[in-house]
């Protein structure tokens, strides 16, 4: 049997000195994301579409922003977490894809680290598409940045 799950999650810009941090990759010439974790809006969707297609609810259920253990956690951790998760409710990730949506930075120059990074952490082959927002709505006036993830698992 197999199972389908979507992800999404947004941040908008931080407005103090926090590090930006997508995909687990860190971006240090970039202001960060607010959120409660590191805010790694690309490794946020990648966790939903995999908890949705398990069915074992979403990232705020699991690590909610009112918890404070969780306060500025490393979300490729929290990645880890759930392939166990995913793994002992008898499923396999077979693969996840995850687009981001953003001007700056771009995603090209580090595309292949950071699909390392969320491959390594979900037990399976994870990619990356980064997009440009072309002008277009809250992102296109520079407000934060978007990622939409599925994840294709596979009973064991």
């Amino acid at each position: 049997m197999m199972r389908i799950g979507q992800g999404y999650d947004a941040h908008v810009w931080a407005d103090d000195d926090r590090p930006l941090v997508m995909g687990g990759i860190h971006f240090p010439e970039h202001r960060g994301l607010s959120g409660h974790s590191d805010a790694d809006v690309v490794t946020h969707a990648v966790i939903d579409a995999m908890l949705g297609a398990a069915g074992l609810g979403d990232i705020g259920q699991l690590f909610p922003d009112t918890g404070e253990e969780f306060d500025g956690a490393n979300s490729i951790e929290m990645l880890q977490r759930v392939a166990e998760m995913v793994d002992k409710a008898g499923w396999k990730l077979a693969n996840a894809d995850c687009t981001v949506i953003t001007d700056q930075p771009q995603i090209a120059p580090v595309k292949d680290e950071m699909e390392r990074n969320l491959s390594d952490a979900a037990g399976s082959i994870v990619t990356v598409c980064g997009k440009r927002t072309e002008g277009i709505g809250a992102l296109g006036r520079g407000e934060g940045v978007v990622a939409i993830a599925v994840a294709l698992l596979e009973s064991k």
